[in-house]
């Protein structure tokens, strides 16, 4: 029985990539950033090798890592969730999806006005907790719905539970979805609801994603081969449930925290893939570095406690999926930076990884975990994190 848990702490970038400055992001370092805050705290982290990581020279290296550590760039044009998600497991996207600086255009505005006849706010890109403020009176005035986008390729409707149920928000982003399609195949619809009353609107957990459809990716391997793929937080929708055979929606970190410690205790064949979301939600976008390092603090102890619980064969990997730099003020998008890589077996090797070509050698090492060789991009790194050729043999049967 093999099992790997790999977690993705979402946004927990670690320096500029070389090609920053086309993506206006010279200078972001979400780690560097974090760790400035007094509540940052990493000592689980810090054993792994997590300072160890080329670049990472404002902390302290770890005499003996734990774990194989290293960084991968990203190969794929773009810095957004769907993107980085999709090419660490394989599929590389050279074409960056669309993204609105300006708004939608009118046809894509008119289409879905007919198709869900209701009316719409804003078209812009926004701060998604802003928008509230801004336009929350009105939503619930007018019931129009409030969409918006980001520099992210996505489409967001935000509505007050009130006057929207969540279930017909909810069709709403799958009309939209059903538009947004060719030149307008954003990555991501997003379903938004929020609750309460003027001045003081707020997000529920029941924001919804309608993401496109993957090309192939390690999941689908993994499936196909009759192995478990086991989701946990937005995975599943980051993927359209493409690849995955059992899914667990959260509430936020530390639900998805809980959600690790239960199956964890189980018997499963396969991945088990967890992203945290409130790094980059709560934290990152909203330039709370305090909080985005209290966040590292309670995963950190968290972390430490299931190690614990791993079995001798289990491998642990640990990564992100972009940045979100919480001090970088040109913008409050994700930033244009590699991303970090332990992998971590019981009493394995810990050999540095170096700087991988792409974040696609993770899910090709993967793959070669279990014995599998398709097209899916990538390298695999496996043999160096095995103790020997013999080890080496035993993990590919």
């Amino acid at each position: 029985m093999k099992r790997v848990f790999m977690i993705v702490l979402d946004s927990f970038g670690v320096g500029e990539l070389p090609d920053a400055a086309d993506f206006g992001d010279v200078g972001a370092n979400t780690l560097k950033a974090v760790s400035s805050s007094e509540k940052f705290k990493a000592e689980t982290l810090e054993k792994l090798g997590f300072f160890n990581i080329l670049g990472v020279d404002y902390l302290p290296s770890y005499s003996s890592p734990l774990a194989s550590f290293g960084r991968c760039e990203e190969a794929s044009r773009g810095k957004d969730t769907v993107t980085g998600h999709w090419e660490i497991c394989g599929a590389i996207s050279e074409k960056a999806m669309p993204t609105y600086p300006d708004g939608f255009p009118k046809e894509v505005m008119d289409e879905f006005e007919k198709r869900t006849g209701r009316g719409w706010l804003v078209n812009k890109p926004y701060s998604g907790t802003q928008i509230l403020d801004d336009y929350g009176d009105e939503h619930v005035e007018t019931g129009k719905l409030i969409v918006y986008t980001s520099a992210d390729s996505v489409f967001q409707i935000a509505a007050h539970e009130d006057i929207v149920p969540v279930e017909e928000l909810y069709k709403y982003c799958e009309i939209a979805r059903e538009i947004l399609q060719g030149e307008h195949a954003v990555g991501r619809v997003i379903a938004r609801p929020f609750i309460g009353t003027s001045g003081n609107y707020t997000r529920t957990p029941r924001r919804h994603d309608y993401a496109l459809e993957p090309p192939g990716t390690l999941l689908n391997v993994l499936k196909y081969y009759g192995n478990d793929v086991i989701s946990i937080g937005k995975i599943n929708d980051i993927f359209a449930g493409s690849g995955v055979t059992e899914s667990h929606p959260t509430t936020g970190n530390k639900n998805g925290m809980e959600v690790l410690d239960e199956i964890v205790e189980r018997d499963f064949n396969g991945l088990c893939f967890a992203n945290l979301v409130d790094f980059d939600m709560l934290y990152g976008h909203r330039r709370n570095i305090d909080g985005y390092a209290q966040a590292t603090a309670d995963f950190d102890a968290w972390l430490k406690s299931f190690l614990g619980k791993l079995r001798d064969d289990d491998v642990l990997i640990i990564t992100a999926d972009h940045g979100c730099d919480p001090s970088f003020m040109a913008h409050t998008d994700h930033t244009r930076e590699y991303i970090p890589l332990l992998w971590y077996t019981r009493g394995g090797p810990a050999c540095d990884l170096g700087t991988r070509k792409t974040y696609a050698d993770i899910g090709k090492t993967i793959e070669d975990y279990f014995g599998y060789a398709t097209d899916i991009a990538g390298e695999s790194f496996l043999k160096d994190v095995t103790f020997t050729p013999h080890e080496y043999a035993r993990f590919r049967k």
